[in-house]
């Protein structure tokens, strides 16, 4: 019996490429655990931060080394891809942040008709912008934290504009708030702010990153997530709780050794247990979500209020990530849980086949 190609993605054009490199290490060793190496052949594919996609032994030497490389002599050309992605019988996208799990690339694969791991465009993109995302989430009827929209125009474009802006911002949501990116991924250019002062700056700071801009009201609650796996029948993991001594759980906090605890399972009463992995199925549907996501929340113990927070379709995938943690502590092992994110999409793309058979 032939073995499944599985073209293995990582690297990209994102701020999250280095952790982007892990996440695909780690799941090269899975595939090549004993249980999945006589059912699947790891072939990488090495996105570098211009864009340009390399396999063959560059793409082998930075899966091994873990250190990111880059030929600035060789330009992004679309058409231009290495010759064994003719070869793929399935792929395993591990790019974080933009130009990786927000439907670009999955557009891309949906194309070339090859089953892939994850969710498609529109699952992929809706969970990557906040504001789309906050949006799917209201119509499901998910609570959520206030939170207004803006873009990049309203900050830059009019300076009349910009004070009452703020006047809004302070009057609907007051401080401290958050202002994000919508679609930045790993908390980056994010900024927790308590002034009038902080505010104008981390406003201007947001729209150097997006167009698109989203300011939240702070709450004082405990950071929990609750990991999805699935298709049209998806499944809940245990729940699993952040804890950290920083302001809020940013990019450093997030990626600095002994900067943050994970605790799993979270002390939590069952009934705030089953509340919180039912709202992350709705959560997972409301975006059209498939194969894998990763869903957090704010618990606020006092009320015993339950707020989503965001749904992640493509999270870290490191040996040490929330993600795979809370799988393990469910049951599933990392070396289980990555083949059947394979058995998922294969599912996923014959049922996408049927579909189209019936149009």
């Amino acid at each position: 019996m032939s073995k499944l190609r599985v073209g293995l993605l990582f690297g990209g054009r994102s701020g999250e490429h280095e952790v982007s490199i892990i996440s695909a290490r780690a799941i090269a060793n899975a595939l090549s655990a004993k249980a999945n190496s006589q059912k699947y052949e790891i072939v990488p594919f090495y996105i570098q931060k211009n864009g340009v996609w390399q396999g063959g032994e560059t793409a082998q030497q930075v899966l091994k080394s873990g250190v990111a490389t880059e030929n600035p002599a060789i330009t992004p050309n679309l058409w231009q891809f290495p010759a064994e992605t003719a070869e793929i019988d399935l792929w395993f996208p591990i790019l974080h942040g933009p130009n990786g799990e927000d439907g670009t690339i999955q557009g891309l694969l949906t194309l070339i008709q090859v089953p892939f791991v994850g969710s498609g465009v529109l699952g992929s993109a809706t969970g990557m912008d906040k504001i789309a995302m906050k949006t799917a989430f209201a119509q499901a009827g998910l609570p959520q934290v206030k939170y207004k929209a803006i873009t990049r125009a309203q900050i830059w474009s009019n300076p009349c504009i910009f004070p009452k802006l703020c006047d809004e911002i302070e009057a609907t949501l007051g401080y401290p708030c958050f202002v994000k990116p919508a679609n930045l991924g790993s908390s980056v250019g994010i900024a927790k702010v308590r002034s009038r002062q902080e505010l104008e700056a981390a406003l201007d700071n947001a729209a150097t990153y997006d167009r698109r801009i989203i300011v939240e009201a702070g709450v004082v609650a405990r950071e929990v997530e609750c990991a999805v796996l699935g298709n049209d029948n998806p499944k809940a993991s245990v729940i699993g709780e952040i804890t950290f001594d920083s302001d809020f759980y940013d990019y450093e906090t997030k990626y600095t050794e002994g900067k943050a605890d994970l605790l799993i399972p979270a002390p939590l009463p069952e009934t705030v247990v089953q509340q919180i992995q039912e709202m992350a199925l709705q959560a997972f549907a409301a975006v059209d979500g498939a194969g894998l996501a990763r869903v957090d929340f704010f618990y606020v113990e006092a009320t015993g209020e339950i707020l989503i927070n965001e749904i992640n379709t493509l999270p870290g995938f490191t040996s040490t990530s929330m993600y795979p943690q809370l799988w393990a502590n469910t049951g599933i092992s990392f070396t289980e849980l990555v083949d059947q994110l394979i058995q998922l999409a294969i599912e996923r793309h014959t049922n996408s086949k049927l579909e189209d058979s019936v149009k």
